[in-house]
This record gives structure tokens, sequence and C-alpha cells, in this order.
């Protein structure tokens, strides 16, 4: 049982936005569905019930892809759905954290819940209540390929519904049979298609991929605050930030990027503007060489070009994310207005795994990016303003932040290798049945993978950024925003003024400012 009282939130299906979304699978709030959608809900249910006596309906009364052509009689229909979620619940690999378990479940419930499905009553009931109640199945990493769905994956979640095996409950992972037992419950008992309904679709890769949208953004907010604040620190010209410079490119979101650096750094006094130094009219002698720097480096000047692209990535990609969670992804689909049942193939996962690749190729630029950003500061030939490593100590004696280079440098290398494309994997399978997969989950899987390692990047560049701020005495002239991001990484981490293991100061920030709960909970 949950220990703290959480507001339950009835919300129509249709009416679901990500945030609420990420609210409810974080626990914040317990989804309590429309009164109208456990409607449609239960009418398919019953009406798929009666159509499907004297008709072959996939997975009713036929076996399961390419044995789909074998009858199954009504005396071993419940039976066969059982043995769907037993032989299916295959997956291996270190289980999903619970987060995304439950983005799972509440995806799933969300389908069924849109009334196309014909799935029984009491299987949404118990989803809904192992929500309620903070029950995560165990769903290992390892089995999608997200084209009949995510059915290795979903299985599992089935496993748990009928009371078999293991799943977390108040703190700990135990068997499902003594969870049921301490929430006073008998298994669901599966009937007409409830195992087919369970294991089919796209719910695991999309919860997922919902999650890494969210994740996402807030790695991208905050590269716009560590932006700004390089930008102060170096004293930038501020025209490569102008309205007017990056109007003549029409691209939405490097406006957007330059507009909002603006705002973070506006009343900051250090940024420049060039009329005030290099068109002044001063005139020097040929050859001498200017004292100020003419144009930044890529990595600080051309940020509105670099993560435009993202912004642009990541809205067309929550764009998709949201019309799949809020889609019909089950096979078959019922329609009981129209009075039938039509076979197809809504449970494919393109679209998710064609999203979650472009969401991780931008994630891997900006991870890229910080990276960059960090040799920047850490390297004096570079920057010809810091003591090397943003040494604070005695250097040959002390080495400031050198160490945490490796680290960032050696987790930007990883996510470069992640970036290979999951969307063009496809191995077929089942008998090729499943000649042409998707491997979405697999896509936004290892999207969150390079979402993780990109927050422990943008951490250590955190940490650096401060340490910059200090050995330049900028602490107190900067403008508000950069004030406020330095002051929330030095209320996690002090400056290093002598060597000192870093590791739980990047991890602090990491997870309390950079993407907090990032696939923890």
């Amino acid at each position: 049982m949950q220990t703290k009282s959480v507001k339950k939130k009835q919300v129509a299906v249709r009416d679901m936005d990500l945030d609420q979304f990420v609210r409810m699978v974080r626990g914040e709030e317990i989804f309590v569905p429309d009164d109208a959608d456990l409607r449609a809900a239960e009418r398919a249910f019953s009406f798929l019930k009666e159509f499907a006596k004297d008709k072959v309906i996939y997975g009713i009364n036929t076996g399961f892809g390419p044995l789909a052509q074998y009858h199954i009689s009504e005396s071993e229909a419940d039976r066969l759905q059982y043995n769907l979620v037993r032989s299916h619940a295959s997956g291996l690999g270190a289980p999903l954290p619970d987060i995304t378990v439950r983005a799972m479940m509440l995806s799933r419930a969300m389908t069924f819940l849109l009334g196309h499905s014909g799935v029984s009553m009491p299987l949404i009931e118990r989803i809904l209540l192992f929500l309620e109640h903070g029950v995560c199945p165990t769903v290992p990493q390892h089995g999608g390929v997200g084209a009949s769905g995510d059915l290795v994956q979903q299985a599992h979640l089935g496993l748990a519904l009928i009371g078999e095996g293991t799943g977390t409950y108040q703190g700990s992972r135990r068997p499902m049979a003594e969870i049921h037992k301490a929430l006073g419950i008998a298994p669901v008992e599966l009937h007409l298609r409830d195992g087919l309904g369970t294991v089919n679709g796209t719910a695991c890769m999309t919860g997922i991929a919902a999650i890494n949208v969210v994740h996402a953004w807030s790695l991208l907010d905050h590269a716009l605050d560590m932006g700004a604040l390089i930008n102060e620190i170096v004293g930038a010209y501020d025209d490569h930030l102008s309205a007017e410079l990056n109007s003549v490119k029409r691209h939405d979101g490097q406006n957007w990027v330059a507009e909002q650096l603006r705002e973070r750094m506006a009343g900051g006094a250090r940024t420049k503007k060039r009329h005030d130094h290099l068109y002044n009219g001063e005139q020097r002698e040929d050859g001498s060489v200017f004292e100020d720097k003419v144009q930044e480096h890529y990595s600080i000047r051309c940020l509105p070009q670099i993560l435009g692209p993202m912004v642009d990535t990541l809205r067309r990609v929550e764009s998709d994310v949201m019309a799949e969670l809020l889609s019909v992804d089950d096979n078959p689909v019922v329609d009981h207005d129209r009075g039938t049942v039509y076979h197809g193939g809504n449970f494919h996962g393109d679209q998710i795994a064609l999203a979650m690749d472009q969401l991780k190729l931008a994630i891997v630029k900006l991870s890229m990016l910080t990276e960059r950003q960090l040799n920047f500061l850490l390297n004096d030939k570079v920057n010809g303003r810091f003591p090397p490593f943003l040494n604070m100590g005695r250097p040959g004696l002390d080495y400031g932040l050198q160490g945490i280079q490796f680290t960032a440098v050696s987790t930007t290398a990883e996510s470069q290798a992640l970036s290979t494309s999951l969307y063009v994997h496809s191995i077929p399978n089942n008998n090729d049945n499943q000649d042409v997969v998707s491997m979405g989950t697999n896509a936004a899987w290892s999207a969150a993978k390079v979402i993780d390692n990109t927050a422990q990047v943008m951490a250590i560049q955190s940490l650096a950024l401060a340490q910059a701020v200090d050995i330049a005495g900028l602490s107190g002239h900067l403008s508000k925003s950069n004030e406020r991001f330095y002051s929330a990484v030095r209320r996690l981490a002090p400056a290093i003024t002598k060597d000192s293991h870093a590791g739980p100061m990047i991890e602090a920030i990491r997870s309390e400012l950079i993407v907090p709960d990032l696939f923890q909970a």
C-alpha cells in the first residue's frame, strides 16, 4: 500500500498530456479512468465475446503468429491465453527500472480504455491497482523486437497479473504470489483475448519513449543554462545570439535557442558589443594581434545552430510519442460501433523506433558539445585565461579537474558508439512471419542509456563551469539566470581548492539538478 496520500485524478485517455502521464508514472497522481472510457472498454469486451462465437478471430480461436492456421476449440480458449503469456515471458538481462515498468503499465491501460482491444474489465482494473499500490512486475531489458508489439517485455506483465514471476512492492523484489497475498487479492483470470491484449502493442517502448522525451527536455534546458554561463564567463560578443543574425536562417529551433540564451544572459555585464571594440574605427598596424578574440570557438559561438536542431527534433519526437501513446496499438482491433473486427498491424513499433533513433542522435550530439565546452575550460592553451584543468592548487602537486575529463571523454565515446540506429537493424524471426521488425524497445532503451550518459557529462561540465566562475571572480557579477545556475551547483558541490574525490559531487549534481529521478524510481 502507498505510505503517503496521493491525489487521484480522473482523466479521459484522449485528454492525457505528456506532463500528466509522467506525473502519474512517478506516482505523484493516481490515474482514475473516465467513466466513458470504462464503458467503451466494457462494450468492446462484450461485443467481441459474442462476435467471436461463430467467426475466426485471431488469437481467440486460432493459434498465434505462424501458428495462426491452427484452430483452437472454445474449451481450450482460456488455456491459450495462459500459454501465450507463459511461453513469451522469456526475457533476460537486468530488470527495467520501476519507472519504465510503470510507464508501460499505464500506456497499456490507456490503450485498453480506448475501447478497441476487447479485454476484460478485471484485467484493466488489476493493472490500475498495481499502479495505485506501487506494484511493479519484474520486466527484463532484453527480448522485445517491437513488431507484434513488445511481446516479451509485456508477457512479463502478464505473468505478474496471473500471480507468477516476481515484482517490486514496498521497496523489495519478491514473488508475485507473495505480493498478491499481501494485497489480499487473487491473481487475474485470463479470458477471451486477455493474454494477447496484454502482450500485444507498443506499451513498453512507448512508455520508455515518453520518459525519454521528458528527460531530454530537461537536458536541453540545462544545456541552455550552461551555454549562457560559458558565454558570460568568456565575455563573448553578443551578436552571434542576436535576433537579427539568427532570424535570417529560417529554423524555429535555432531562433528559439538564440532567444532563450539572450534571456538567460540578460542583465549580465560580461558580454561585449562588437561596436564598442572591433567596430570602433580604431586604426591598427598591419600584422598586429587583436587582444580581444574576434570570434569564439564553435562550441560557444554556434549554440543556436547546434542546439536548434535538437529542439526541432525533440518537438517532432514528442509529437510522435504522444500520438502513439493515445493510439490503439493492438491486433485485432475491435470496432463496436461498426460491428466488426479488423486484423492488421497496429502493434508495429516503427514510429517509436525511428523517433527514438532521432532523439538519441540529438542527445549524443549534446554530449559531444558539452565535452568540447569542458575541454575549452580545462585546456589553458585553448582558453588562454584559466590555469590548466582549472587548478586552484599548486600545479604538479595538485591536479584540479584533470581526472573528471577522462570520465567525460569515456562516457561521450560510449554514447557515440550507442548512436547506431536500431530502426534499421531489423532481423526476421518467428518463422519469417515477423519478417520486418522495428526494434523499437531496443531503440528506446538505447536512447535512455545515452540520456543517462549525457546527464553525467553535463554534471561534470556544471562543476567545471562553477570552478571557472570562482577562478575568474565572477560570483555576484553574473546575470540573474547565470547566478542562479552557479548557486545551484555550489549548493551541491563546493569549489575544488585541493585534490579530492569529485565523484559524489558530480552524482549529486546529476541526480538533483540535471535530471532528477533519471531511471532511478
